[in-house]
C-alpha cells in the first residue's frame, strides 16, 4: 500500500464525494453488476481507507471493483484432500456418492418431501427414510435429526428430564466445539449420575447408583480418544442385563456409527442387539450427509422413538430436504449392497498397492514436467472422531522441495489443495484422493511447483 501526498507540503489530499462519485461513468458497470446499494458501500469504504492514508497502486475505480469481488465471492470451495485424513472434519467429513448428489437435484425442486402421492394427502418427511433405515440396519423404529449431538440432546429431554441418567466417568466426552457430555445432560433437564473412575468403571457401579428417580443408563462411545493401561469397564451386555432386571432403558451413543466392521469400532448391529436406543452420525462412517440417527429396538425402543418424534425440540432439530435426500440415497446404497459406490467406503477399503500404483503414476507424470516426487510409506487416518489409534497403510507422493511453500502453493491454488507435511516434506496421499481428481492434482501439484521457483 502507498500513501497518498498532495503536491504541496503540509497540504491534505482532497477526496470526493461518495455520491459524487457513484453517477460517474467508470462505476456505471459495476453499478449493473453489483447494484448500487452495494458500489456505493464500497465506495465509502474505498474513500475511508484512502483518507487514512492508504490505496492501491491502481486506480481508485479498480479498487473498488476489487472489493466488490472480494464481497461476492464463493466462500466455500472445492478442494482436493489430499492429507489422507478420510473423515476430514475441517474438508466436510464424508463425501457424498454419486447417487448422492444427484438426490440433491431431485431435493433442489418441487418434491413429495410431505405429499403421500397415493392418497394425496399430507405425508410425512421422516417416513421417506426411517423404512430404509430401519431395513438397513434390522431395528424397529427410527428418527432422523440434524446431527448426533442433537440427537442425544433430543433423547435425553424426550426420556429422562427431571430424572436420572447414568453414566460413567470415563466417558464423559467433549464433542467437536466444546460440547461436552456434561452441557448435554445439563441443556436437557436430565441430572447425570457419574460412577467408577476414569479409567474403572464395573457393571456393579451402575447398579449401585439406581435409584427410583433413574431413567437410563447412557453408555458413550469414546470414538475420539482411548483410555489405555490399568483399565476396566461394563459391557453393552452387562449394562443390558442391568436394566432389564430394573425396568429402565439403555441409550447407546455409538458417535460415529460403524455400518460394517472397521477395526474396533463398534457396528450398529452389535449396537442394537442390547440396547433400546442407538445415535450415531450420518456424515462419519456410515459416508452420507450430516445427520443424528436415532434408531429403536424392542418394545421400549419403538416407544422411545415415539416420544422422541414427538417432542417439540424434534422439529427444532429435524433435517432439511436436501439432507433427507443424501441420507435416503446413502442408506439405498447400503441396503441393496452397493456400499462401494461411497466414497468413504472406497478410501477405508483400498488395498495399498492400488495406492502404491495411483501414486506410482503420478510420481511418473510429474517427472515428465520436471518435477522430483518420491514414494514413501505412510498412513492414512479415519479421522472425524472414529477410530483414533487405527492407521489405514498407504504410499504418500513426497514432493521435492521446501515443505511449507510446496504447502501453501497448493492450498492458494484453483482448485486448492490440501497436502500435509511429514519429515518435513510436502506429501500427497491417493487415499484421500477422489476418483476423478488425477489430472487436475498433478496440474496443481506442477503449478505450485513452478510458482516456488519463481
Amino acid at each position: 500500500m502507498r500513501r497518498l501526498r498532495d503536491s504541496r507540503p503540509g497540504s491534505a489530499v482532497s477526496l470526493p464525494a461518495v455520491g459524487t462519485l457513484v453517477n460517474e461513468p467508470a462505476y456505471a458497470e459495476l453499478v449493473k453488476l453489483y447494484g448500487r446499494e452495494q458500489v456505493v458501500e464500497a465506495i465509502r469504504k474505498q474513500i475511508a481507507a484512502e483518507r487514512e492514508g492508504e490505496t492501491g497502486e491502481g486506480a481508485r475505480e479498480d479498487a473498488v471493483a476489487a472489493r466488490l469481488r472480494a464481497l461476492v465471492a464463493p466462500r466455500l470451495q472445492r478442494v482436493i484432500n489430499a492429507t489422507g485424513v478420510i473423515l476430514h472434519t475441517n474438508l466436510g467429513r464424508a463425501p457424498l456418492a454419486r447417487a448422492a448428489l444427484d438426490a440433491l437435484a431431485v431435493a433442489g425442486g418441487y418434491s413429495n418431501l410431505e405429499l403421500d402421492l397415493e392418497t394425496g394427502k399430507r405425508g410425512e418427511r421422516a417416513a421417506l427414510v426411517s423404512d430404509l433405515l430401519m431395513a438397513l440396519f434390522g431395528c424397529d423404529a427410527a428418527v432422523v435429526v440434524n446431527n448426533n449431538a442433537a440427537a442425544v440432546l433430543l433423547a435425553l429431554t424426550a426420556l429422562a428430564k427431571g430424572k436420572e441418567v447414568i453414566v460413567s466417568r470415563g466417558q464423559l466426552v467433549e464433542i467437536g466445539g466444546s460440547f461436552r457430555m456434561p452441557d448435554v445432560m445439563r441443556l436437557s433437564g436430565a441430572r447425570m449420575v457419574e460412577v467408577g473412575t476414569t479409567n474403572r468403571t464395573r457393571a456393579s457401579d451402575y447398579e449401585q447408583a439406581i435409584t427410583p428417580r433413574t431413567a437410563a443408563l447412557l453408555r458413550v462411545h469414546t470414538s475420539n480418544f482411548r483410555v489405555t493401561g490399568f483399565t476396566e469397564s461394563a459391557t453393552l451386555a452387562d449394562l443390558s442385563a442391568i436394566t432389564r432386571r430394573h425396568g429402565l432403558l439403555l441409550i447407546d451413543d455409538l458417535g460415529s456409527g460403524a455400518a460394517e466392521p472397521v477395526g474396533d469400532e463398534p457396528t450398529v448391529a452389535e449396537s442394537l442387539a442390547q440396547s433400546d436406543v442407538v445415535t450415531f452420525s450420518g456424515d462419519k462412517l456410515l459416508g452420507g450427509p450430516q445427520a443424528g440417527i436415532v434408531l429403536g429396538r424392542g418394545e421400549g425402543g419403538v416407544e422411545a422413538v415415539r416420544k422422541m418424534s414427538r417432542h417439540p425440540l424434534a422439529r427444532a432439530m429435524r433435517i432439511d430436504k436436501l439432507t433427507l435426500a443424501a441420507l435416503e440415497a446413502t442408506s439405498r446404497l447400503r441396503l441393496t449392497g452397493h456400499a462401494d459406490d461411497l466414497p468413504v467406503e472406497r478410501m477405508l477399503r483400498a488395498p495399498v498397492e492400488d495406492v502404491r500404483r495411483r501414486a506410482a503414476m503420478w510420481s511418473v507424470k510429474l517427472a515428465e514436467r520436471g518435477v522430483e516426487t518420491r514414494l514413501v510409506e505412510g498412513s492414512s487416518a479415519v479421522g472425524g472422531g472414529s477410530l483414533p489409534e487405527h492407521g489405514v497403510a498407504t504410499i504418500l507422493l513426497a514432493i521435492t522441495g521446501p515443505a511449507s511453500r510446496l504447502s501453501n502453493a497448493l492450498r492458494h491454488g484453483d482448485p486448492p489443495v490440501i497436502a500435509r507435511i511429514e519429515k518435513d516434506e510436502c506429501c500427497l496421499d491417493p487415499r484421500t484422493v477422489q476418483k476423478g481428481e488425477d489430472e487436475t492434482l498433478i496440474d496443481a501439484v506442477e503449478r505450485a511447483a513452478r510458482n516456488i521457483q519463481r
